[in-house]
């Protein structure tokens, strides 16, 4: 729509809606009666295709209304029925403040969840944990309703409601109520729960009972009311582990951008033509927003009355208060001028007239008031928004409204002084919590914060709360320590480094394998300080890694619940893993989802350590797999599940172990949400793992051993082990991606690098049986005429191919990934190499056995699982590696089409299992 070619229209929802009419000057307006709260609809005049907030549908014909503060676009049968608040209004529809965790935004076409209108560019930004967008000139005014994912401190709340957000719903995506298509690719429109996934209209989900259950994904939600996390000193980017560093240099500036208004770009444009007859101000809405440079740009005539242009400012702040409260001055090198705004002789009713002026930047004051209305919420409310109202005047204090309101609440018989006023700041990147001193003027106090800043005060909300003495428990998890130290030889390093105050620190756990600690911390102060001071030091040369992390009470956790943990490697995949681990943030408890770059795989493991029945999601190559199932068998007897099944999203190069598992050859985009429902419905199937000895020795010229090279190393294998050519390709390819790491971010050009590197040693040959020896089972085998020696633990190599083949032959059976044997299979070079990824041969088959004896006569290069390098001459035996680990197989489904909506994702029953193929 082109705003700047229609006359305005004001709010009915204005308490001087039913003033008295004055002679209407060019910038009149007439009024338009709508049921929900701060809209201020103005008829325009359509030049391009638009549609309808309301509805959805087409605007047929030149007319429409749009709402001059949030952009609401609606047709004139639609504006009776809109349900939909305005943005001004938004901080009075949170039932509990939780602040936003703002990043980058992804590439999916958005809306902005404040203005309404399309993101573009790289100035939009997306919550890490709720579908909220919004520019970045847009996110100061947006509050914090973000999820409530976990109890702070001493809350208490068991009833858990449906967490609507407008807009942004997925494609096809249908009404709970009336089953009708819901969403829309051309307006912010629809409904949705953020946790359970349920779609509605913005005039049906009011129907929908308030309760929600989670949804189909319930098993595997890490539940709100069971975590627990003391986070008054940590912003919401600390409690949720989200990476700063990830974070583009814009957030480091979100409230020090300048802001331009919701005029049009047209206005803006033309803003410096006389022929407009438009003039652009540049407001500031306080003495902070001054002092940072931080505007809103407010387009209006050459000509007009002065409480007009103080309500154009008051839309432009998405402030829903009346302009006669409210006035702009000046702002100027010398300080603030009033009279240089009024012109008093402009209008017949002798109305203060706004011309012309010299004057660029303008601040809007709050007028002095004599009286305030407050609204006081109940602080011990577990369900709703339940306040009321009192009248604060000149000489009231703080202790007296406690009386007021606890006399309102039905509680004039209990003490007042069990009893706080808290002042809560709802912005949109911290939620601040202040208790009053109870002898301070409230109406002082709240003209202070109207002249610091008027949108501050729009976002105050003001708590009445019981005295608690709760225990404040702050759990840090310490990494990057030298490992294998006791815990005195940890407790006096910390002092020593990190100067820990021994009557507040308890080290409560010791991981000396992974080097790391956890400390429960009785103080909030020294809980920051040493979470701040950990990030800035260096141990052995080795930065230390400081996590903060959330209490999981088992009883609170519902009854049959096996909740997902999830670990997400940023390095593999390229982009691809930001995305996914953005995802499955939204559609699960952020406390459940970990980063694998910020201290690996231990403090998931440590969080859930007391969670009766777990599975894991690795989302990574077959090397993640492998670190985590590392981790998990050096703790397992420090958690509470036996047995945690593992399932993966492969992102790596190769992803043989997810190809088994029926996982796929690589993530090429599915639905997260259709990921997790495999999750939930894959089979558990156990597999081998093994310990390989690698024990350099010296060796004479006869075979024999002599002294000791270095000392003996172990290893763990999950997929295959090779010796010879195998391992020498992949040690150039390493070679090859440590140089340019950057370039190494896809499937495509990892295996064009490896094809290069595979041409390159067409010529080469080198007679690998004549420098090792082969023992199997104690038994000596004689080795055929080969470059390589394999030995396979899944069938399936290098990308999916078949190196064992799938012919019978009687000497030996037929191999799965929980028989306890491995396979040892030969290749006689790369042209060898190449035909069985191509699929026109196999592997020789050598041997299988469960104990493996490798004797080597020279250095050789060696690989386990993708990992090479060159292994000196001595003795490699390989054996089981104790118990079985266990799998998650994903179950064999039948095609369907899939319907937008969460609520109608099914997937079909698994099928039978095939033993491990």
């Amino acid at each position: 729509a082109d705003g700047g070619r229609v006359k305005h229209d004001s709010p009915s929802s204005s308490p001087s809606a039913g003033r008295k009419k004055a002679q209407q000057s060019p910038a009149s307006k007439t009024r338009y009666s709508v049921n929900a709260p701060g809209h201020c609809f103005r008829k325009v005049t359509l030049t391009k295709p638009t549609f309808c907030h309301h509805c959805s549908d087409f605007i047929w014909g030149i007319v429409g209304f749009v709402c001059e503060v949030c952009n609401f676009m609606s047709h004139e049968k639609c504006i009776k029925h809109i349900r939909t608040v305005c943005s001004c209004m938004a901080p009075t529809q949170v039932r509990g403040p939780v602040a936003h965790c703002f990043g980058p935004a992804g590439l999916k076409k958005r809306f902005c969840c404040v203005c309404r209108k399309h993101l573009e560019g790289s100035s939009a930004l997306r919550c890490e944990v709720c579908e909220l967008h919004v520019h970045s000139d847009c996110a100061p005014f947006s509050i914090s309703d973000c999820r409530f994912c976990h109890k702070d401190g001493g809350q208490d709340i068991d009833t858990y409601q449906h967490h609507w957000r407008e807009g942004n719903v997925s494609s096809g995506a249908r009404c709970e109520v009336c089953r009708r298509t819901c969403s829309s690719s051309d307006v912010l429109a629809g409904m949705r729960c953020e946790w359970c996934g349920v779609t509605a209209h913005a005039s049906c989900y009011i129907i929908i009972s308030p309760e929600c259950s989670l949804g189909r994904l319930q098993n595997l939600i890490l539940h709100p009311s069971c975590v627990r996390i003391c986070s008054r000193n940590f912003s919401k980017m600390h409690c949720y582990r989200i990476s700063e560093n990830s974070q583009h240099g814009e957030m480091d500036t979100l409230d020090d951008v300048d802001t331009p208004s919701t005029v049009t770009a047209k206005e803006t444009q033309s803003s410096g033509s006389p022929d407009t007859g438009k003039q652009m101000l540049k407001v500031f809405d306080g003495d902070d927003a001054a002092k940072r440079n931080q505007f809103r740009l407010v387009a209006i005539p050459r000509i007009i009355k002065n409480e007009e242009v103080v309500e154009a400012a008051l839309r432009a702040l998405y402030i829903p208060d009346e302009p006669q409260g409210y006035e702009l001055q000046s702002y100027g090198q010398q300080g603030l001028f009033t009279d240089d705004i009024i012109n008093r002789n402009g209008t017949p009713d002798n109305k203060p007239v706004f011309k012309d002026s010299a004057s660029e930047f303008w601040l809007l004051r709050a007028k002095p008031r004599e009286t305030e209305v407050l609204k006081i919420y109940a602080g011990w409310q577990k369900v709703g928004i339940n306040h009321v109202s009192v009248t604060a005047g000149k000489s009231t204090t703080v202790d007296s409204v406690i009386k007021e309101v606890l006399s309102l609440l039905g509680k004039q018989n209990e003490n007042p002084e069990n009893f706080n006023l808290v002042e809560v700041l709802m912005s949109s990147k911290q939620v601040q919590r202040q208790v009053l001193n109870g002898q301070e003027l409230l109406l002082d106090k709240l003209q202070e914060i109207r002249k610091i800043s008027l949108r501050q005060m729009n976002q105050t909300r003001y708590y009445i709360e019981e005295r608690r003495n709760g225990v404040v428990q702050v759990n840090l998890l310490l990494g990057g320590l030298p490992t294998q130290l006791d815990k005195e030889e940890y407790t006096h390093l910390l002092s020593e480094h990190l100067a820990i105050k021994s009557h507040l620190v308890t080290m409560t756990h010791v991981y000396a394998g992974q080097g790391a600690v956890v400390l429960q911390i009785s103080c909030f102060s020294e809980a920051e300080r040493i979470y701040m001071l950990a990030k800035d030091i260096s141990i052995s040369g080795k930065p230390l890694c400081s996590l903060v992390i959330p209490d999981i009470t088992q009883s609170k956790l519902p009854k049959g619940s096996c909740p997902l943990l999830v670990f997400v490697n940023l390095k593999s995949g390229g982009l691809k893993g930001r995305e996914i681990l953005y995802s499955f943030r939204k559609l699960l408890n952020p406390h459940q989802v970990f980063e694998l770059s910020s201290g690996g795989p231990l403090p998931g493991l440590h969080t859930f350590r007391d969670v009766p029945r777990f599975r894991i999601l690795v989302c990574g190559g077959d090397g993640t797999v492998g670190w985590v199932l590392g981790v998990l068998e050096s703790i397992r007897h420090k958690i509470a599940c036996p047995e945690p099944a593992i399932s993966i999203v492969p992102l790596g190069t190769g992803n043989d172990l997810a190809r088994v598992l029926r996982w796929g050859a690589g993530y090429s985009g599915e639905d997260p949400y259709n990921i997790l429902i495999s999750v939930d419905e894959a089979e558990e199937v156990h597999m081998d793992r093994w310990t390989i000895l690698l024990d350099a020795q010296e060796m004479t010229e006869d075979g024999k051993e002599n002294d000791f090279l270095e000392p003996p190393k172990i290893v763990q294998m999950n997929n295959y082990f090779g010796l010879g050519i195998d391992a020498e390709l992949s040690l150039d390819f390493h070679h090859a991606r440590e140089e340019e790491p950057d370039k190494f971010n896809s499937r495509f050009h990892n295996k064009g690098v490896y094809v290069k590197v595979g041409l390159q040693k067409l010529s080469h040959t080198r007679n690998l049986h004549k420098d090792i020896r082969l023992q199997v089972d104690k038994q000596d085998i004689e080795l055929p005429s080969i470059e390589g020696l394999i030995f396979l633990n899944i069938p399936s190599w290098g990308s999916g191919a078949d190196l064992w083949g799938s012919d019978s032959d009687s000497r030996f059976g037929r191999p799965r990934i929980d028989d306890g044997m491995l396979e040892v299979v030969g290749v006689t070079g790369v042209v060898h190499m190449g035909q069985v990824q191509s699929g026109l041969r196999s592997g020789i088959r050598i041997a299988q056995g469960s104990y493996i004896r490798i004797t080597m006569t020279k250095p050789i290069p060696v690989q386990v699982d993708g990992e090479p390098w060159i292994q000196s001459p001595g003795q490699i035996i390989i054996s089981a590696a104790g118990p079985k680990v266990c799998m998650l197989r994903k179950a064999k489904t039948k095609q369907k089409k899939q319907s937008g909506s969460l609520k109608e994702v099914r997937s079909d029953s698994p099928a039978p299992s095939d033993g491990g193929q």
